[in-house]
């Protein structure tokens, strides 16, 4: 028994269990901080093999068009959750914006940038309104933009009467369908905003403030940090980055439609917890919410060339968002 016990505590074999310990740990920590990345390249290399046509440049061009919409939602999205919050609102929001814009879009009546800025009036409004109440009237987000949700929509369909409005000018529908360079401009915008709302998390006081309250409101007080201001700036950040998606999927599809942006809100906190973001607050980033889009545009179009059904498509959306929640309840206990 000595000789094993004196074998085992060899140095040459505690340093073996050292340099395994700490290849463990390193790789530990190479996938808890590249891990998305690593997912969402090995899906693309997946889905190439399985469907010749995923790789087509054409359909990999389509498959970032279409998430963009998402995307750009996802990133306020992120902030607020970030802080514990939550934004149910943003695809009623897009319906009116959608509606609202549309009405100030036929040719020749306005100037392009009247229904832009008419949209982007509504999205900041909306989002001032949710972060008001939320902070102020200390009403939980989640009923507070429950209740911006159910509103939105209502004003979208009683403004446009529960129909499509369409004939928009060309100028406008630029913004859908447009291209600069060969390159979408839905596409465009989605990386200058993923740029823009990046720096503002990761390089302001802005971004250090948004973690501050989601690791902790009361320390984030104590320290100074007026909460309620920095609470409304988040949810109104995100109100604006729901109208740039209203305005420009209204163009895309040519119409401003009261349905439009069912589920948005849904997609986008599934982008956003795909992405490493965490429920519990304190935890996320831009590019991560970036990544986490773009796999579930991945999924989507791939399961699409497959001819996988929608219905099981959904089903493996859920399976992946409860998942990526049971890994980031893991994380906490260990931290």
């Amino acid at each position: 028994m000595k000789s094993q016990e004196n074998v085992a505590n060899h140095p040459a074999m505690l340093g073996d269990r050292v340099k395994r310990a700490g290849w463990k740990e390193k790789l530990s920590h190479l996938f808890s901080r590249y891990g998305i990345f690593l997912i969402f390249i090995g899906m693309v290399v997946l889905m190439s093999f399985l469907s010749p046509a995923f790789l087509n440049v054409y359909n990999l061009m389509n498959v970032v068009r279409q998430i963009s919409f998402i995307g750009i939602v996802a990133m306020g999205v992120t902030m607020v959750i970030i802080t514990t919050g939550i934004d149910l609102s943003s695809g009623s929001v897009i319906a009116l914006v959608s509606v609202v814009a549309a009405s100030f879009a036929h040719p020749g009546e306005y100037p392009l940038i009247v229904p832009i800025a008419i949209g982007l009036a509504i999205g900041v409004l909306a989002g001032c309104i949710n972060g008001t109440i939320s902070a102020k009237g200390n009403i939980p987000p989640f009923i507070a933009t429950l209740g911006m949700m159910t509103a939105a929509r209502g004003l979208a369909l009683l403004y446009s009467d529960g129909r499509p409005i369409g004939n928009l000018s060309d100028s406008f529908s630029f913004l859908g369908r447009g291209e600069i360079l060969g390159i979408p401009f839905p596409i465009i915008v989605f990386l200058i905003m993923g740029i823009i709302s990046h720096l503002l998390l990761s390089k302001t006081k802005f971004g250090k403030y948004t973690y501050a309250i989601g690791g902790n409101e009361q320390a984030a007080r104590i320290c100074g940090i007026n909460v309620d201001r920095y609470k409304i700036l988040i949810y109104t950040y995100a109100g604006l980055l729901s109208a740039i998606a209203g305005l420009m999927l209204t163009a895309r599809v040519s119409a401003g439609q009261p349905s439009m942006g069912q589920m948005y809100e849904l997609d986008a906190i599934a982008a956003a917890v795909i992405g490493g973001t965490s429920l519990s607050g304190g935890i996320g980033t831009i590019p991560g919410t970036m990544i986490g889009a773009l796999i579930i545009g991945v999924l989507n179009n791939g399961l699409d060339l497959l001819n996988v059904s929608s219905y099981w498509q959904q089903i493996l959306k859920g399976a992946i968002i409860v998942a990526a929640v049971l890994l980031d309840s893991r994380k906490q206990k260990k931290s």
